[in-house]
């Protein structure tokens, strides 16, 4: 009798199931959906995720995961082209598709360079492919707005901005302005891109659109705009359409430093006895391996150690300039070699004589060394006039956007925004 009860009471319960699945059209019926990654069903695999470790090779990994030697040779011969096993890097993380039978065995191996783009060397078949991978990305549009309290590092990290933007800012102001003279109260709106996988993981900064700084009072613009199709180089001009870049930056280091001596001709040194010697270049005080980058572009015509300039490197620019950057740590050059603006040259050290890590900067012109800050150096060349009409109309929205943007100068938050998503 009790079995008889407790059918009846378990058959309404199933009834009402079946019934709430089969003809209620109201509620949503729960549809299996297969996880698809890098083009491949990872229902139909056993899917390993690890790093390569120090020591291991492309041949290691596959052995470990039951690919024997004459196949692994055969699959690095096949994707030499594509992919060259021998530079697979010790943390770097890969995904190992396998079999899901008893033996487990490597049939797909995906080797991640970053967060965005992989190389997919597929050999589960006779036929061994190796092709290029790139994750989908969603850019999105964003503002931010800060106040100087300190130095602009530090407030750009107070926005929880990263170091990469920080610099992409840096290089757009290298030749306008110095960040060692940044006053407390000067501020800045900046509209920069940022990239996301799967519209949550950060895959980097994308473009600085546009951005104004304020310093003692007076806006620095800078737009990014493509002025001659020809070259197809993207710079940087003001409200004014003129470029911010000039023929040389305004130092060697990019913004982590002080000046700890000046250009002096009448300079009294206590060291050799007080006696005036004069002290033909600009000390750049900084951290031992701060790089030092080259301030214009030029050919390497020294790369040596010399008595008290320690390890140096020296570039001729053109028949006008050269520059001189002394006691290095070790220098990136070598002689002869062509360098474009920007490019590491060499590390801060103190060989030589020097009673501190700096690099001394030195500036020739026309044979005679000067005071590269007193100097009135050459700017880019100029927007071409026919350009200009086109440029104007292109920044009134963004200066519109800048200009808009509201900062607090009497308060030491900054904020950033999201504006829009591509």
């Amino acid at each position: 009798m009790k079995n008889i009860v407790l059918l009846i009471l378990l058959v309404p319960f199933f009834s009402s199931c079946k019934e709430e699945v089969t003809t209620n059209a109201n509620k949503a019926i729960a549809v299996y959906k297969p996880e698809i990654r890098f083009g491949y069903n990872l229902d139909h695999y056993k899917v390993i995720h690890d790093t390569i470790r120090s020591g291991e090779s492309f041949g290691i990994i596959l052995d470990r995961h039951h690919v024997f030697y004459p196949k692994i040779n055969k699959i690095a011969a096949t994707v030499k082209e594509t992919f060259d096993v021998r530079r697979v890097r010790a943390g770097k993380p890969y995904t190992i598709l396998a079999s899901k039978d008893s033996t487990e065995k490597a049939q797909v191996f995906i080797y991640k360079h970053d967060k965005i783009n992989a190389t997919i060397l597929d050999f589960k078949d006779s036929i061994i492919t190796a092709k290029a991978y790139k994750k989908p990305i969603t850019v999105v549009e964003k503002v931010a707005t800060g106040v100087v309290n300190s130095n602009f590092t530090f407030s750009m990290d107070s926005l929880g901005l990263r170091p990469n933007l920080t610099y992409k800012v840096a290089d757009i102001y290298a030749w306008t302005l110095d960040f060692l003279r940044l006053q407390k109260g000067d501020y800045f709106k900046l509209v920069y891109e940022e990239k996301f996988i799967d519209d949550t993981i950060s895959a980097g900064y994308g473009l600085v659109k546009s951005a104004v700084f304020n310093h003692k009072g007076k806006d620095l613009y800078a737009f990014r705009f493509l002025a001659d199709s020809t070259l197809n180089i993207h710079e940087y001009y003001d409200e004014n359409a003129k470029m911010l870049r000039s023929q040389f930056l305004k130092a060697p280091i990019k913004f982590q430093y002080r000046i700890s001596s000046r250009y002096n001709l009448r300079r009294r040194i206590p060291f050799y006895g007080n006696r005036v010697k004069p002290h033909k270049g600009t000390d750049f005080a900084a951290k031992v391996g701060t790089p030092i980058i080259a301030t214009a572009s030029g050919t390497v015509t020294a790369s040596t150690r010399r008595g008290g300039n320690g390890k140096y490197v020296k570039i001729k620019h053109n028949n006008t300039y050269s520059t001189q950057y002394l006691h290095m740590r070790r220098q990136a050059v070598k002689k002869g070699q062509y360098v474009k603006q920007g490019d590491v040259i060499g590390y801060v050290g103190m060989t030589g004589n020097t009673g501190g890590p700096h690099v001394c900067y030195r500036f020739w012109k026309n044979g005679r060394q000067v005071d590269p800050l007193k100097e009135k150096l050459p700017a880019a060349k100029p927007m071409k006039k026919n350009v200009k009409p086109t440029f104007f109309e292109y920044i009134k929205p963004l200066k519109y956007q800048l200009d808009n943007l509201v900062t607090d100068t009497k308060q030491p938050e900054s904020n950033t925004e999201i504006i829009a998503q591509n």
